[in-house]
């Protein structure tokens, strides 16, 4: 082969192989990126019912299972919520006794497959809860987002936005505990969420665009009424929330910060996410790289989601070291920047986005505690 040949194809390997590790670098950041409540997330196994009685089910013997608190239960064609684990109950070595709460759709048989979420309701409020709540559209930039209100008497609103792997339905589990205490409640599912405007490129950006939509349900909220707005957000909704409450035209409206498990160390992330849904370690980098590119997160930037020292509001911070997710670790440095103004309260045993979950009673009186002189 002559030298110029050689050298031509030497070069269009080069260049193939490069446009190959792009197009696989963008296929693995939009396995990771795109929007599903259906795939499992890191630490997140299926699990197999062993036994079902009317009280009591049994759950492979795993961390997942062996996880303190309240949980939604689903699989194919079912649901459920399950609570504490049952010790001294009878079972099989390889498995794990939890408390039944109630079966919400269709049936749990042995042998089904199925998996622990955070989000313990499904359907609405209503349904689910027995809260009156109305559905309305609130005008975003990409069309109509809709969202549950529900009402009650005191002009401070809490607006929810939901996180990584949920939908809107993810928040119903504080909704008891804020219609107990007199706050409206507007629920926002924001793009590329079931019956929400879909992007050009259906990609979750951490953040990064989605905040707009959590700025239009502030407007929505002051023209409805609002005096004050509190922000709680869960995941990447909570990076939402510090989005909105550093670059809304309306932040003054923003009298306080609840962030659940927030996505503060992108790269972590989104490696944990594509690792969680199949993209093969030697992929990772190409991975991130290609997220970074599609959403817009800066590169020489990659720990900074949000800036604590923009910060002007009281600001409560749910996070645990059991999060596989979103880097305990972030949080710990991001609230010690501000330590005057933003408190951070430590839930163990709980993965991303689970504080709730892992303790009902001690997350709400912490966020009662927080809730009280912003009422």
């Amino acid at each position: 082969m002559r030298p110029g040949t050689a050298a031509a194809v030497v070069a269009a390997t080069v260049i193939g192989a490069g446009a190959a590790a792009v197009a696989v670098g963008r296929y693995a950041g939009d396995v990771a990126l795109k929007p599903s409540s259906d795939r499992p997330l890191p630490g997140d196994p299926r699990l197999t019912v062993h036994s079902v009685t009317e009280e009591r089910i049994a759950l492979t013997r795993s961390l997942a299972s062996l996880r303190p608190g309240t949980y939604g239960l689903t699989g194919s064609g079912c649901h459920a919520i399950v609570g504490e684990v049952v010790h001294g109950a009878p079972h099989p070595a390889d498995a794990v006794v939890r408390r039944l709460e109630r079966v919400t759709r269709g049936t749990l048989k042995p042998g089904h497959r199925v998996r622990l979420t955070p989000q313990v309701h499904l359907g609405n409020p209503r349904d689910a809860l027995g809260l009156d709540c109305a559905d309305v559209d609130i005008p975003g930039e990409l069309g109509p987002l809709p969202a549950w209100f529900v009402p009650a008497v005191r002009d401070t609103w809490v607006i929810t936005a939901h996180g990584l792997g949920t939908t809107r339905a993810h928040p119903m589990v504080l909704m008891p505990f804020l219609h107990r205490h007199r706050l409206p409640v507007l629920d926002l599912a924001y793009r590329n969420d079931p019956g929400a405007p879909r992007t050009a490129d259906g990609i979750h950006h951490l953040g990064e665009t989605e905040w707009r939509d959590l700025d239009a349900a502030i407007r929505y909220a002051i023209h409805h009424g609002a005096r004050d707005i509190v922000l709680h957000g869960w995941s990447a909704g909570a990076t939402m929330a510090l989005r909105a409450a550093t670059h809304s035209a309306l932040r003054d409206r923003i009298s306080g910060l609840i962030l659940d498990s927030p996505v503060l160390d992108r790269h972590a992330t989104v490696r944990a996410l594509a690792a969680a849904r199949g993209v093969p370690r030697a992929l990772l980098p190409l991975a991130v790289r290609a997220a970074e590119g599609t959403t817009g997160m800066p590169v020489d930037r990659p720990a900074d989601a949000a800036d604590p020292t923009a910060l002007n509001v009281p600001t409560l911070l749910f996070h645990g070291p059991d999060d596989l997710i979103a880097p305990w670790t972030a949080s710990r440095s991001f609230a010690a920047r501000r330590p005057e103004l933003i408190t951070l309260h430590a839930v163990p045993h709980a993965p991303h986005a689970a504080m709730w979950n892992a303790d009902p009673s001690g997350y709400e009186e912490a966020l009662r505690r927080f809730l009280t002189p912003l009422m």
